[in-house]
C-alpha cells in the first residue's frame, strides 16, 4: 500500500533509477539507488498547485537521472490557501484527515499556511493467499510563508510501513529558502538553498541516516533579438550514514558525497517559425566524475496553432552506493552481491520528434516517437557477483495525448503509450541476473478520462486505465475503472463519494508473488469544509 513502481518509457522497478522527481524544486532523490524512496513522501493534496511531467530525457536543465522524464509537484504560494480547511474521510481499505490554517504575516505584505495531515491504510489481500503485510500509518506537517521575493517552507513527518519483509519506520524533516527577482523583460534571477534530513530503518535489512545540504542558482536574459540564454550552478553535499546487517552491508558505512553542476541553456529564433535550443550541463557525481549532458532540440510551427518538433540528447543515471558499495550478506565473503568500484553512468543516447496541435477550439492532441538506446546498463557479473555495465538495451515507442471540451462543464482527455523494450548482454560479457531488475514493463498503457460538472453543485469524475501484460515476472493485463461524484451541500462544505475499480474485477499490478497484492473495489467517503 506504500511501495510504488513509477517510470516513464520503462524502466519501472521497485527501485526506479531514473526518473527524477522533484517537490518545489527539492529533489526527493536517495543517493543509495538514485531513485525515491516513496514510502517517505507524503502532501495535503490541497496544496498542490500543479504536476509538471516530462516524459523522456531532461538532463540538461534537471541533471542526473532524468533520464526517461522529471515529476515536478508544485505547492500553491501561501496567499492562493487563505483561511481554514478542513478535509478527510473513510473508506474500506483507508482513513485520514487533514487540516491547514492561512493568514497574513502582519503589515509584512507577506503570508503564511500550516498544516498537518494523518492516514492509515489497511493490509491488501495477497496473492499466493492470506493477508499482505503492507498496512500504512502516517503523519505529515508543514507550513509555507510567502513574501513578494522570498519564499520559505519546511516539512516534517513520520512514518511506519509494515512490508512482507519486515517493518520500515522513516522520519525527516526539510526547510527550503528560496529567492527569486525579475530584473526586466525576460531576465529572472533565482537563488534557492535547502536542508534536508531523512531516517528511515528496515527491520533486519539496514538503518539510514541521511543530511542534504542543497544550493543552487539560476539566471535567464533575452540577448539580442534572437536569443534567450538560461544558465545556473549548483552544489549538494550529502552524510549518508547506513546502520549494517547480517544481510547486506555498505561499505563504508559513514559516506560524505559531493556533487556539483554548471549549465547554460539558449533558445534561438532561427525564423519566425523555427527555434533552435542548444542546451550543456556538466554533472560532477563523487562516483565516475564529469558528465556531459547535451541537447538539441528544433521547433517549426508551419501555422500558429501546430507544432513539430525534433530532439537529440545525452542524459546519464549516475552511480550510486548501491552499485559501488552494497555487498552481501553482510561480511565476507560476498557470495551474493559484490559493489564494483569501477561501475560507470548508465548512458542513454535519446532521439525524439512530436507534433502537437490545437486542432480546434476546444480540442488538442499531441503525438511523440522516441528511440532511447542504452550501452552499458547494469549487469550482475562473474567472478564473484559484481556490478557491472554488461547488458545494452534500446526501447522505442510512441505516446499520445488529446482532450475535447464538448461544452463549458463536460471535458474528455485521454492518452496511450506504446512501447517495445529489447536488453541482451553484449558480446564478450557474462550476467548473472542482472535483467530483471532493469524494468518490468508493459507494452501498452492507456487511460481515458472524463470530467463533467453537471450543475453548479454536482460534480462527476470517471476515470479507465489499461495496462497490458507485464513479462518478468509475469501479470495478467487488466482495465480499471474509477469514478467520483462529489456534491457541495454548501458554499464552504462538500462531500465526495470515490470508487475505485467500479467493476470489482480483481487485478494485480506489480511485484514478485510473494509481495504482490491484489486489489478488488475499494469506496472512500470524503469531506472537505473551508472558512
Amino acid at each position: 500500500s506504500s511501495q510504488y513502481a513509477v517510470s516513464a518509457r520503462g524502466g519501472t522497478t521497485e527501485t526506479t533509477n531514473k526518473m527524477l522527481v522533484l517537490i518545489d524544486g527539492r529533489t526527493i532523490y536517495t543517493p543509495l539507488f538514485s531513485g525515491v524512496f516513496w514510502d517517505s513522501h507524503d502532501m495535503l493534496l490541497e496544496n498542490i498547485e500543479r504536476i509538471e511531467v516530462i516524459s523522456g530525457p531532461a538532463a540538461t536543465l534537471w541533471g542526473a537521472n532524468g533520464v526517461n522524464g522529471v515529476i515536478n509537484i508544485i505547492t500553491l504560494p501561501a496567499g492562493k490557501t487563505q483561511g481554514l480547511l478542513v478535509s478527510g474521510g473513510a473508506g474500506t481499505e483507508e482513513r485520514g484527515a487533514g487540516v491547514r490554517y492561512g493568514g497574513a504575516l502582519g503589515n509584512s505584505g507577506g503570508n503564511f499556511r500550516a498544516h498537518i495531515k494523518h492516514f492509515e491504510r489497511d493490509r491488501h489481500d495477497a496473492a499466493l493467499g492470506g493477508e499482505l503485510r503492507d498496512e500504512a500509518r502516517r503523519t505529515h506537517a508543514g507550513f509555507r510563508m510567502d513574501w513578494k521575493e522570498f519564499v520559505v517552507l519546511g516539512n516534517a513527518y513520520r512514518s511506519d510501513v509494515e512490508t512482507p519483509a519486515g517493518m520500515r519506520d522513516m522520519s525527516g524533516s526539510n526547510l527550503i529558502v528560496r529567492w527569486g527577482a525579475t530584473r526586466g523583460e525576460g531576465a529572472d534571477v533565482r537563488v534557492q538553498v535547502y536542508l534536508d534530513r531523512a531516517e528511515r530503518e528496515h527491520v533486519g535489512s539496514f538503518s539510514e541516516v541521511l543530511d542534504t545540504f542543497d544550493i543552487e542558482y539560476q539566471q535567464s536574459a533575452l540577448w539580442g533579438s534572437s536569443h534567450r540564454l538560461v544558465w545556473g550552478a549548483g552544489y549538494r553535499h550529502a552524510r549518508d550514514r547506513v546502520g549494517n546487517s547480517a544481510s547486506l552491508a555498505f561499505i563504508p558505512a559513514d559516506k560524505k558525497l559531493d556533487w556539483g553542476n554548471a549549465f547554460i541553456q539558449d533558445e534561438i529564433a532561427v525564423r519566425t517559425d523555427l527555434r533552435a535550443t542548444l542546451g550543456l550541463k556538466f554533472e560532477r557525481n563523487p562516483y565516475s566524475g564529469i558528465e556531459a549532458l547535451p541537447s538539441l532540440r528544433l521547433a517549426w510551427t508551419p501555422a500558429p496553432d501546430h507544432l513539430i518538433w525534433g530532439a537529440v540528447s545525452r542524459s546519464v543515471r549516475a552511480p550510486s552506493r548501491i552499485d559501488r558499495e552494497l555487498n552481501a550478506p553482510g561480511s565476507p565473503p560476498f557470495v551474493a552481491l559484490m559493489g564494483n568500484d569501477t561501475f560507470q553512468s548508465e548512458v542513454a543516447e535519446v532521439i525524439e520528434g512530436g507534433y502537437r496541435a490545437q486542432v480546434t477550439d476546444a480540442g488538442s492532441l499531441s503525438i511523440t516517437a522516441f528511440r532511447h538506446h542504452f550501452p552499458n546498463l547494469r549487469s550482475i557479473s562473474p567472478p564473484g557477483r559484481f556490478l557491472a555495465n554488461g547488458i545494452e538495451g534500446r526501447t522505442t515507442g510512441i505516446e499520445g495525448w488529446a482532450s475535447y471540451r464538448f461544452s463549458p462543464t463536460w471535458r474528455i482527455s485521454g492518452g496511450a503509450t506504446f512501447m517495445n523494450h529489447m536488453r541482451k548482454v553484449k558480446a564478450g560479457e557474462v550476467d548473472l541476473g542482472g535483467m530483471p531488475s532493469l524494468g518490468n514493463d508493459p507494452k501498452r498503457t492507456g487511460q481515458l478520462r472524463s470530467s463533467w460538472d453537471v450543475t453548479p453543485r454536482h460534480e462527476v469524475d470517471i476515470g479507465v486505465r489499461h495496462a497490458s501484460d507485464l513479462p518478468n515476472p509475469s501479470i495478467p493485463g487488466y482495465t480499471v475503472v474509477d469514478a467520483r461524484v462529489a456534491w457541495r451541500l454548501l458554499p464552504s462544505l462538500q462531500l465526495a463519494v470515490e470508487v475505485k475499480n467500479l467493476l470489482d474485477r480483481e487485478y494485480s499490478e506489480f511485484g514478485l508473488p510473494a509481495n504482490r497484492a491484489i486489489f478488488g473495489r475499494a469506496v472512500f467517503l470524503r469531506a472537505r469544509w473551508m472558512l
